[in-house]
């Protein structure tokens, strides 16, 4: 099947269609449609980082306004409906796609390297502990002789849960003030859940499937991203998938390259237009904008998350947040949120494209108040913007809706 093109804005409705952020049929409210977002973008990346709003929660609210942190956590703990590992990144995945995690356990434990040396010693230890107590967390074991790492220095008894974690020996039952509480997997997943190992083949199948499923349209090196063991099969399912009419390869009008794939009735129902513009502030981990080329070539956005960047050397700050306006990337938002004085703080705000002000003040601000809130903050503070002017225009407009 030779590829088909379609225009830039084709691709950015088709990806943000896919990953619920132009939906016309928005997410149900509360516990069920956190788990309707998270199985339709396949995993929500955690990430300690708390300037504004943790990651995890931050990429939920974003597609369910009514979210709040304690909905995920009863999602995990009591309704086991999602649980931890590995996506590229630690996340929170759909429980229904257990079985595939599976795939990566099995190859830790047959000697695929993680962070840590193995001691068989310590992680037996540990595994009766846990099974003659019941759950337990890395505090409940004493810290002797740390480990000095390249990650920083560990007890042994935290190493050995990180270790049996990623061969799924152990799973996180829960987390309590976010510290992960180690169970045995016979008490975490329900019954009902299908724990057969996939072959490669099957893995690759699904990659692809959920790849597309939640971003609307990817390419093979997207699909296969720090994923190990499985590149040959995936390349070979996109062959054969592609060759069976499941999946249409793509252009995009302007890019010599990649390809890229989606499934046809994704094209079929794509809406022509996009209806009401959203405001949206992206977290840097947002699945939507994790892939950084991905986003320059169908976005147009050149983005990276200066958190690691030594200060001297950031050219827009700490944290800042990517500003969806409709299907385009607009600018950028650094905050900065103090929960103890009620203070949300705009350090700066960066408007890169020609929008029209007037237009985009109003569902803006409402935006950023809403963030505030769902940061613990009712004061909103904007300390810079640019172009220059915008800033009071955005000020005035915060007051009036505060």
């Amino acid at each position: 099947m030779k590829p088909i093109e379609i225009s830039p804005v084709q691709a950015r409705n088709l990806a943000l269609f896919s990953q619920g952020l132009l939906s016309k049929k928005p997410f149900a409210k509360r516990e069920q449609g956190v788990l309707e977002a998270i199985q339709q973008i396949s995993y929500v990346q955690i990430d300690t980082i708390s300037i504004a709003m943790r990651a995890h929660h931050h990429t939920i609210w974003t597609r369910v306004p009514d979210y709040q942190p304690e909905m995920l956590l009863k999602l995990q703990a009591k309704d086991r409906t999602v649980f931890e590992y590995w996506s590229h990144a630690a996340a929170y995945l759909p429980m229904r796609d257990y079985r595939f995690s599976l795939f990566r356990k099995k190859a830790i434990r047959n000697g695929q390297k993680h962070w840590f040396e193995k001691n068989d010693k310590v992680m037996k230890y540990v595994i009766d502990r846990i099974k003659a107590e019941g759950p337990l967390q890395s505090k409940d074991f004493e810290a002797k002789d740390n480990v000095e790492t390249g990650w920083g220095s560990y007890k042994p008894a935290k190493i050995a849960l990180e270790q049996l974690f990623q061969e799924g020996k152990l799973m996180i039952t829960e987390r309590r003030k976010f510290q992960k509480v180690y169970d045995l997997p016979e008490n975490v997943i329900p019954s009902d859940i299908d724990t057969s190992v996939p072959d490669a083949k099957e893995m690759a199948r699904h990659l692809i499937e959920i790849g597309i499923h939640a971003h609307g349209l990817k390419a093979d090196t997207e699909i296969s991203y720090l994923r190990k063991g499985v590149k040959p099969a995936i390349k070979k399912a996109l062959k054969d998938m592609t060759e069976n009419g499941e999946i249409q390869p793509l252009t995009i009008k302007g890019l010599d390259q990649p390809v890229y794939y989606t499934f046809p009735h994704l094209l079929e129902n794509l809406p022509s237009r996009i209806g009401t513009k959203q405001i949206h502030l992206i977290n840097p981990f947002d699945n939507l904008v994790i892939q950084r080329k991905r986003l320059s070539q169908i976005f147009d956005f050149d983005y990276q998350i200066e958190v690691y960047v030594p200060q001297a050397k950031r050219k827009f700050g700490y944290y800042c947040l990517p500003i969806l306006w409709g299907n385009e990337i607009i600018g950028r938002l650094d905050p900065k949120a103090d929960r103890k004085s009620g203070l949300f703080k705009v350090i700066h705000l960066y408007l890169e494209k020609e929008v029209d002000w007037e237009s985009i003040k109003t569902p803006l601000a409402k935006n950023i108040i809403s963030f505030a809130r769902f940061c613990g903050c009712e004061k909103v503070e904007i300390e810079n913007a640019s172009p220059k002017g915008f800033q009071s225009i955005l000020e005035k407009e915060i007051l009036e809706h505060l």
